[in-house]
């Protein structure tokens, strides 16, 4: 007999929305992170929210399409967490012309389902407090409509909404063995304590670490990946304005500029590949440099890697079976299912923008194992979406309050 229908090792964004939307259909949860929720490349994300533009360039409609669909449908349901901002492209002789920006950025509002959204527009820098900050060789720039987000507390509230639904989550709870027959058993340690668990399913969406669980712990052959180490930088106030800058880079590269809480500014991301251990990845002074020049190519202000406040680094998984797949911003779940052994379904890459429905990619992957209702997340808020975006100061203090978390502590064995 099994304690719980679904059991998800991993509890950032992807892990904890596969939780809720398991949850809200009925099923009887267990998430076990051996860290805090949300610290891994959850944390790390870049807080854009966006129908992805090089989806677009690349002509992949359909991706692009979704991702706008998303950003939609996440800021309906976490207004207090996700809010609208206007992202600003400058133009650049030298780089992508203004005709394929604009082409681009044309069908991007065509994406658009939710028409509050601004169509994109042309802005001449020369006479627009946009363009103040930046150098007077930009006089033209395209700007359009995304989202940004809190990614570290829209990993929280996400696991607040599965416990309140029913799931169990213990946070610093380390996965070391799941024996697998018909159904699996699955030990995990929690300071020096054993915890004993049985569960219909399993899901492995532990990111970074992905391949190490899967030999380690499942001891299975770990699916073939590719490792990105992604680098952000923070430093001091560059602008007086809630907008976002889109950087081009000589190199191809789109470097964003975000404001952070109007105190400083987040810049990044730069992607790497990356080999090694995922828990010592770290921005380094080369990356650091690229971000700080690519910053004095557009910005008044110049900047020095010695202005750095802050720096924050991410291990993204990507998808090794094809180049079109690993340049794909949206994940991929991976179900493994034996005669007389209990389903494993393995989940992993995508972005903030395309969790939700990657959850949701991954419970139709596990429906045949499970009698339970359709889809539901798309209409839902998060605790405390269910408020005006301007008027959220006091339900969003109070969601620890309201929705305790870590859930119940289960019996050690």
């Amino acid at each position: 007999m099994a304690d719980f229908d679904l059991a998800i090792v991993g509890g950032g964004l992807n892990g904890v929305s596969i939780a809720r939307d398991a949850a809200g259909r009925g099923l009887k949860v267990l998430v076990l992170e051996k860290g805090d929720l949300g610290a891994g490349a959850s944390g790390t994300a870049s807080s854009l929210i966006q129908c992805d533009l090089s989806a677009l360039e690349h002509g992949r409609i359909g991706e692009a399409r979704r991702a706008a669909a998303e950003r939609d449908i996440w800021l309906r349901a976490a207004p207090h967490l996700v809010r609208p901002v206007r992202v600003v492209v400058p133009m650049h002789a030298e780089m992508r012309p203004p005709w394929l920006w604009r082409l681009g950025l044309a069908v991007h509002d065509r994406l658009s389902a939710d028409r509050a959204w601004p169509r994109s527009e042309t802005i001449d820098l020369t006479h627009h407090r946009l363009g103040d900050p930046l150098k007077r060789p930009f006089g033209l720039a395209l700007d359009y409509g995304a989202g940004l987000a809190d990614g570290p507390r829209l990993a929280v509230a996400t696991a607040s909404d599965a416990v309140r639904r029913g799931a169990t989550i213990i946070a610093g709870a380390r996965c070391v063995r799941a024996d697998r027959s018909e159904i699996w058993r699955i030990v995990a340690v929690r300071r020096g304590q054993r915890l004993i668990f049985a569960a219909r399913a399993l899901v492995n969406a532990t990111g970074a670490w992905l391949g190490t669980v899967a030999e380690t712990v499942l001891r299975l052959k770990p699916p073939r990946i590719l490792l990105e180490r992604s680098s952000q930088i923070v430093v001091r106030r560059l602008f007086d304005h809630d907008s976002a800058y889109l950087l081009q880079q000589p190199d191809g590269r789109l470097v964003h500029v975000v404001p952070l809480d109007g105190k400083a500014t987040l810049i990044g991301s730069l992607e790497r590949g990356f080999a090694g251990d995922p828990a010592h990845a770290a921005v380094t002074a080369e990356d650091a440099r690229y971000l700080t020049r690519a910053a004095n190519r557009y910005f008044r202000e110049q900047l020095e890697p010695s202005d750095v406040l802050r720096s924050v680094s991410g291990i993204h998984v990507r998808d090794a079976s094809s180049a079109r797949a690993a340049a794909s911003g949206e994940g991929l779940n991976r179900l493994e299912r034996k005669f007389g052994e209990a389903p494993l379904l393995t989940s992993f890459g995508g972005e903030t923008t395309t969790a939700r429905r990657q959850a949701e990619a991954a419970m139709a992957a596990l429906a045949p194992f499970y009698a339970m209702p359709g889809p539901w997340t798309a209409e839902a808020t998060l605790p405390s979406g269910d408020v005006a975006s301007g008027d959220v100061g006091g339900p969003a203090d109070g969601v620890g309050v309201r929705w305790p978390f870590p859930t119940r502590e289960p019996s050690l064995a």
